[in-house]
């Protein structure tokens, strides 16, 4: 298996008169397959908390289980995505994005299969062991993103485009409440008594129809296609250089401790991801639980409101991006600290609308919750793509999915399992969902200053 995965070998370079329509030819390709590919990840990635509400109805879970089952996915990517970040580093792309999405579709699907019973503690397990592998296998989707990123997209376009590249979350997560209702409306129309259900299978199918697309448009570098390597065909020789040849597998103890262990600025970037991710999940994954919980909206309407705040943050990201770009020259820690602190904003009016501190009838309830949410989403995802980009900048682009992972590790174990499934949950079913709602307010302005360190250091490298 490990050598079906083997990255290809270089091809001998194409006619020069033809290398640049190749170029944007393949360019193109290769992005909407990466750009589609992780969006489909997302399909099959957070559909236990849009089911959630309904299988505590049905006594299939309970409220306070429903963290645990979800914290599982985090747990399991947490960990895949550093892992298979080495690994992906070592292998071919598209083998590898297509590969797990597959699985990762089959086994979220599996979940609308399996008749539960009424015994929460074995369906908890069940559940449990299935998001783990759901988790796992969700590590085969960015790593290899960034590597076609780093090896397709040259240092000085690689901030806007990742930007944009980066918005494939948020559209597969916008996508995935809608397609959502669709399954459980056509679950419910073939007479399925557990209508549930159809957030899960519906969902994974359409992932696999993507995964097929995504094989025929990715390709692993330009190299393997005939082309150039990415900074001769653009003249854009910035960033670190690679050790090794293209196609080379490097050994993991290089990629790890020369690229990753020793480095003090990744470790301060994978830091400040706790509570870029905290704030990230605490407030999203939650969302179609609390607000009807707390009886400000229905089921159908909460997931409306949460594809809402994904697709308004699709916006943020290019906006981000942009910005990065236009008013910092690629320098990512400034933006970062902008738009933290009004995410601190939106988060904080979120939980005073939803406490109840202020006495609104229902009606503008919702609306403000809407304003909250979109205020969230538009300046949450920016320093989510920022912090991916700020790791691709400080390491060699063969190790692109090694740093990745590392950051990724601290953000989804220690900022996403952690602190917005275990703690935000724990304290929801322990105090009140208003006090779990103010710790995720917390999280964000202590943001603001995790983000903040960074600026110093990165004012030196520009400098440089």
């Amino acid at each position: 298996m490990s050598r079906y995965l083997d990255p290809p070998k270089p091809k001998p370079q194409i006619a020069s008169e033809k290398v640049d329509a190749e170029y944007k030819a393949m360019r193109l390709k290769v992005f909407l397959g990466a750009f589609l590919g992780y969006a489909a990840y997302y399909l099959v990635r957070k559909n236990l908390s849009l089911a959630a509400p309904d299988m505590i109805a049905d006594g299939i879970l309970d409220a306070g289980k429903v963290g645990l089952a979800m914290s599982a996915v985090s747990i399991a990517y947490a960990f895949s995505k550093f892992v298979m970040g080495s690994v992906s580093d070592r292998s071919d792309a598209r083998k590898f994005l297509c590969i797990g999405l597959i699985l990762s579709a089959i086994t979220m699907m599996s979940v609308g299969i399996i008749p539960f019973g009424t015994n929460t503690a074995v369906n908890t397990t069940i559940i449990f062991i299935l998001m783990l592998i759901v988790g796992w296998l969700s590590g085969f989707g960015w790593p290899p993103c960034g590597r076609i990123m780093a090896h397709w997209f040259s240092q000085n376009e690689r901030s806007f485009k990742m930007s944009i590249w980066n918005v494939s979350h948020t559209i597969g997560s916008f996508s995935l409440g809608f397609l959502a209702i669709a399954g459980v409306s056509l679950a419910a129309d073939l007479g399925v008594v557990q209508t549930w259900k159809g957030n899960f299978v519906f969902p994974a199918a359409i992932a696999i129809v993507i995964a097929l697309f995504c094989w025929w448009a990715i390709r692993d570098t330009p190299e393997s296609c005939g082309l150039p390597a990415v900074a001769d065909w653009r003249n854009d020789h910035t960033g670190l250089k690679s050790k090794g040849q293209v196609g080379e597998k490097l050994p993991f103890k290089t990629l790890f401790v020369d690229y990753v262990l020793k480095n003090k600025l990744l470790w301060v970037v994978a830091i400040s991801n706790v509570a870029v991710y905290m704030v990230r999940y605490g407030i999203g994954d939650w969302a179609p639980t609390y607000l009807q919980a707390k009886g400000i909206m229905t089921a159908a309407e909460s997931k409306v409101a949460f594809s809402v705040h994904n697709i308004v943050g699709a916006v943020g990201t290019i906006a981000c991006g942009w910005a990065t770009s236009k008013f910092f020259k690629g320098r990512c820690a400034p933006m970062n600290v902008i738009c933290m602190l009004l995410c601190a904003v939106g988060v904080i009016l979120y939980w005073i609308v939803g406490s109840g501190t202020i006495s609104v009838n229902p009606q503008m309830q919702k609306v403000l919750v809407y304003v909250a949410l979109c205020l969230i989403g538009f300046f949450i995802y920016g320093p989510v793509a920022l912090t991916g980009v700020q790791a691709l900048n400080l390491v060699p682009k063969n190790a692109a999915g090694t740093a990745a992972g590392f950051v990724g590790l601290f953000g989804y174990l220690v900022g996403d399992a952690v602190c917005s499934k275990i703690v935000v949950g724990g304290i929801a079913n322990s105090a009140s969902w208003d006090a779990a709602m103010l710790s995720v307010a917390v999280g964000a302005l202590i943001g603001v200053g995790l983000c903040a360190v960074l600026i110093p250091s990165e004012k030196k490298l520009a400098a440089r």
